[in-house]
C-alpha cells in the first residue's frame, strides 16, 4: 500500500447500509480483490494512566492471517479526511508481541473485532468492514482528490464521511448507554442505525 510505505495514512470512512451492493459495484468497476474476507482480532494498548489516549495516539496489535503491530499518531484536524502518521510492521508471533508489550508496562485498554475484505481501485484501497455495530467502507489513498474520486465512482455521499476511528464511534455508543466492555460480536449485538453513531448512511 502506497500510504503505508510512506508511514502516513490518509483515509475516509463511510457507514454503508448495503455492503453486498457496494461490493457488487466494485466488481462491476473491475476493482481487483486484494484480500479475501478475513476475521480480525485487534488489541489496543495503553499505559495505566492512558497517556497514549490523552495524546490521541494508538498502539495496536492485530491478528488476521498474520500479526501486525501498529502505531498511529493524532489525526490532523485541518484535513477533510483522516490524516495521520502510521507505522506498521509484521511480527512473527501475536502472543509474543502481546507479552512484550505487557512486559514494557502496557495493558490492553480495549479489544475489538471485525471482518474485512479489500479491493483496489484507481490507486486506492477500499476495505469492506463488518463490525458488531454496523458495516463500513474505508477508502485509503495518496491524497484527498484520489479518495474523493473513488467515493464518487462508488456513489458514496462525500458529506457522509467520518474522520472518527471505529473505537471513537464505539465510545459514542457507550456514552449513549451501551454497557459492553469490548467491541466484540459476543458483547455487542448490532447493527445500530447510523444515527446512533452520529453518522448517515453514505450509500442511501
Amino acid at each position: 500500500m502506497t500510504v503505508a510505505e510512506n508511514n502516513y495514512e490518509q483515509e475516509a470512512k463511510f457507514y454503508i447500509a448495503n455492503l453486498p451492493a457496494l461490493e457488487s459495484k466494485l466488481k462491476a468497476l473491475g476493482a481487483p480483490l486484494k484480500h479475501l474476507r478475513v476475521f480480525e482480532t485487534n488489541l489496543r494498548f495503553d499505559f495505566p494512566d492512558r497517556r497514549l489516549t490523552g495524546k490521541r495516539q494508538v498502539l495496536r496489535l492485530r491478528q488476521d492471517e498474520r500479526a501486525r503491530l501498529t502505531f498511529k499518531g493524532p489525526t490532523d484536524p485541518a484535513q477533510e479526511i483522516s490524516s495521520r502518521q502510521e507505522i506498521e510492521f509484521e511480527v512473527s508471533s501475536f502472543d509474543n508481541a502481546r507479552a512484550l508489550l505487557e512486559a514494557l508496562g502496557y495493558e490492553i485498554s480495549v479489544m475489538y473485532e471485525k471482518y474485512r475484505a479489500s479491493y483496489e481501485l484507481h490507486g486506492c484501497e477500499i476495505t469492506l468492514d463488518e463490525l458488531p455495530y454496523g458495516t463500513f467502507a474505508e477508502i485509503e489513498g495518496p491524497d484527498v482528490a484520489a479518495i474523493r474520486g473513488v467515493a464518487n465512482l462508488l456513489g458514496l455521499t462525500w458529506a457522509a464521511r467520518s474522520r472518527e476511528s471505529y473505537l471513537m464511534l464505539f465510545e459514542r455508543l457507550r456514552r449513549g448507554g451501551l454497557t459492553a466492555r469490548n467491541l466484540s460480536f459476543a458483547e455487542v449485538s448490532g447493527p445500530f442505525p447510523p444515527e446512533a453513531l452520529g453518522l448517515a448512511a453514505a450509500d442511501s
